[in-house]
């Protein structure tokens, strides 16, 4: 069982920046996949950026390419996620996750996530 705690949320203006931070702990497989997702009122939750554990290749979601950059501390068992040039459409509950290796962006494939940290963009 892999537990996982989100922090780095926060307000912030439009055109600013933020870095989240995914600590994670327990049992974890040799090939694994770590994702970011996000989730706003009343919208479904959505893929942002995810990492391969084992090699580092990363993928993302259109709405935030150039604009966000995932990585990870394998050493710490972290994966970050920097925001920058935020807007207020940016505005979640954003929520890590572990998931298969493979690139996988859909939310159902994904079985420990969690509980999530707020930001919020100001116009």
């Amino acid at each position: 069982q892999v537990q996982l705690a989100e922090s780095g949320g926060g307000l912030v203006q439009a055109g600013g920046s933020l870095r989240l931070t995914c600590a994670a702990s327990g049992r974890t497989f040799s090939r694994f996949d770590m994702g970011w997702f996000r989730q706003a009122p009343g919208k479904e939750r959505e893929f942002v950026a995810g990492i391969s554990w084992s090699v580092g290749n990363t993928y993302y979601a259109d709405s935030v390419k150039g604009r966000f950059t995932i990585s990870r501390d394998s050493a710490k068992n972290t994966v970050y996620l920097q925001m920058s040039s935020l807007k207020p459409e940016d505005t979640a509950v954003y929520y890590c996750a572990v998931g298969p290796y493979g690139g996988y962006s859909n939310a159902g494939a994904f079985g420990s996530w969690g509980q999530g940290t707020q930001v919020t963009v100001s116009s």
